[in-house]
């Protein structure tokens, strides 16, 4: 069972009052449902099924006629139809698909953001993707709408168009988050957190390492080019132009090539007299490098 399904399982469960429920219903025929001489609708949930036909039954006074089939087109699943024959007048002017619906408070608009996300909804498994949820619809009026719906819970929506379709979505995490909680399926909620925190704190032990390794490789190739310049100094008996203490410093980087600066101003601190600390490290480093240099100058001279 996928995420989608179990959110809107979930949602399909949940406690409604008369204005939700007419708001869901609303959003659910707009979006999902053929509307013509009867209305026509067609599911894969079985749970959204038995949803959906109970507001019908109870607040339009209807019971629509219910069909299951089996495809086997891919895969063996039930698909549900329920069909509307009564009082189709009454609801075509009830839904008027001429018009956007003037949704008042915040119930009601969250009302018919869960409808449309039952009726056309779906959200990125969050174990194995990236963060997405969107709700794909006919015409660029109708993903405006829902942008703007979103947007007015600031949850940073964004309307593209996918072949003859328009794409009403969300990427981030937190906006995802937040509108599952909105909806107040609360097991998918923590489902989708706890997930959520796993992720980023997997991506950052992952930075953590990534930037440790960079580190160590920066060490290594100071360390590499450091021991050159000792080599340097040695091979032109250059090494008695230097105090004690950087003589030293440099015994010790030969003993410990691939620590970093602050490592060996430890190591030297501890295992003996000379109290040192990074930058004093790199001073003694920069001042080899500097007699290396001027030899070489004097030598091209």
């Amino acid at each position: 069972m996928t995420f989608t399904t179990r959110l809107k399982e979930e949602i399909s469960k949940l406690d409604n009052n008369e204005i939700e429920a007419r708001c869901i219903l609303d959003a659910f025929l707009r979006y999902n449902s053929s509307i013509k001489d009867n209305i026509t609708i067609t599911l894969e949930n079985a749970s959204v099924t038995r949803f959906i036909y109970k507001i019908i039954k109870e607040f339009l006074g209807v019971s629509p006629k219910i069909i299951v089939r089996v495809q086997k087109r891919f895969r063996v699943k039930q698909i549900y139809i329920l069909e509307i024959n009564e009082k189709v007048d009454f609801i075509k002017s009830a839904i008027d698909l001429k018009s956007l619906p003037n949704l008042d408070s915040d119930e009601e608009k969250i009302a018919f953001l869960k409808g449309a996300f039952l009726g056309i909804g779906n959200v990125s498994n969050p174990k194995t993707s990236g963060y997405h949820l969107e709700f794909i619809l006919d015409n660029k009026k109708d993903a405006t709408y829902i942008e703007n719906l979103l947007n007015y819970f600031k949850l940073n929506a964004k309307v593209i168009k996918r072949n003859y379709k328009y794409i009403t979505y969300i990427k981030m995490s937190e906006s995802i988050s937040d509108l599952i909680k909105m909806f107040k399926a609360i097991n998918s909620l923590f489902e989708f957190e706890d997930t959520r925190i796993y992720r980023d704190h997997k991506n950052m032990v992952n930075r953590l390492n990534n930037c440790e390794l960079a580190n160590q490789e920066k060490s290594i190739k100071s360390g590499l080019n450091q021991l050159e310049d000792i080599k340097y100094l040695e091979d032109n008996d250059l090494i008695s132009l230097l105090d004690e203490h950087v003589a030293l410093v440099i015994s010790y980087r030969k003993k410990y090539p691939d620590v970093s600066l602050s490592e060996l101003a430890n190591i030297i601190s501890m295992e003996t007299d000379y109290q040192v600390g990074k930058s004093g490290i790199n001073h003694h480093f920069r001042k080899i490098k500097a007699i290396k240099e001027n030899h070489i100058k004097n030598k091209e001279k």
